[in-house]
């Protein structure tokens, strides 16, 4: 597919960070967008954003309130998708949306666990299942699903557990490459990428909370406080102990405004990356500088990789001041 000029693209989660900036690029390039999300306000944004230069005649936005881990949500998506664009098939499918949280099997509850899980992976998983007739339908079309170099490296640090985000996002990537050789028997028109980003500059933080809590605050509640707390102490912060509420809410807030400002690559470098690769028909679209080299990292070193002293050298060498 080397341009998307008349295509149709679903992406999931196009309400902020790279969806959003997905579907601003394509739309820039003629391409008719369908997206999801759960914020219908967020979405109203992204949908604003995309039509502030007058759009192309005929060329359409779609927004559609859907929870990507929740099938029923993802067929209505489906239905309201032919109907408002008056179409049986899709070229792009972005499945995009994904959420942190649920770290350890430990100190979080299953539910925040699975959570992640289900959104991360389930959604991905979903999202084909659901799509993959009418992307069959086109003369051609292409599944791109975002994984995380997670997928490859299933740590944030020493001192935070990170197995639920990091078990979906291997999920991911293994389904993605399990898909190639599927398309190519079955419908080879049809193409596949798993997108392995490094720290990209979103609103993740902040919306992980959102999701997971069911509040919509960005706040943290009494729970979320005193975990935060624990961590930082575990982290070996001085005086996290002696720390007030409020002085965790605003470590908090700093972190999610930090993930988001000091990131090596913005969200809309990413969605350019992403686009170019599915343009060359690359499967493995690796998105920032950071995210290269940790891919040679940990292929040079496996045994290592979760060594204290591969983590340490790691982040000095690329800035990366998570875990």
């Amino acid at each position: 597919m080397k341009d998307f000029a008349g295509k149709i693209a679903v992406i999931t989660g196009g309400g902020t960070g790279m969806g959003r900036e997905l579907a601003r690029q394509l739309v820039a390039e003629g391409c008719n967008v369908a997206m999801c999300d759960v914020s219908e306000a967020a979405m109203a944004e992204t949908k604003r954003l995309c039509e502030v230069e007058k759009l192309p005649q005929g060329l359409r936005v779609t927004t559609h309130v859907a929870d990507v881990s929740i099938e029923d949500h993802l067929k209505r998506f489906r239905d309201e998708l032919a109907e408002q664009q008056t179409t049986d098939k899709i070229h792009l499918l972005f499945n995009n949306a994904g959420i942190g949280g649920g770290g350890s099997l430990f100190t979080n509850t299953r539910e925040q666990w699975e959570r992640t899980f289900n959104i991360c992976w389930g959604g991905v998983y979903l999202g084909v299942r659901t799509f993959l007739p009418m992307l069959v339908k086109a003369d051609e079309a292409h599944i791109i699903n975002t994984a995380s170099v997670n997928g490859f490296w299933a740590s944030i640090g020493m001192n935070q557990a990170h197995t639920a985000y990091s078990s979906a996002k291997f999920a991911v990537k293994g389904f993605t490459e399990a898909l190639i050789n599927d398309l190519r028997l079955h419908a080879p028109h049809v193409k596949c990428s798993v997108v392995m980003p490094g720290h990209i500059g979103t609103s993740i933080v902040s919306n992980s909370r959102k999701v997971q809590s069911g509040d919509g605050s960005d706040r943290l509640n009494a729970d979320e406080v005193a975990l935060t707390r624990k961590r930082m102490v575990a982290a070996g912060v001085p005086d996290a102990d002696k720390m007030s509420d409020e002085d965790i809410q605003a470590t908090f807030a700093e972190r999610a405004r930090s993930f988001l400002e000091d990131a090596p690559t913005s969200a809309a470098q990413a969605a350019r990356i992403i686009l170019d690769g599915v343009k060359a028909e690359r499967w493995r679209i690796l998105v920032g500088e950071d995210a290269k080299r940790l891919d040679e990292r940990v292929r040079a070193t496996p045994e290592q990789a979760y060594d204290r002293a591969f983590y340490e050298s790691f982040t000095q060498e690329v800035g990366w001041r998570l875990g």
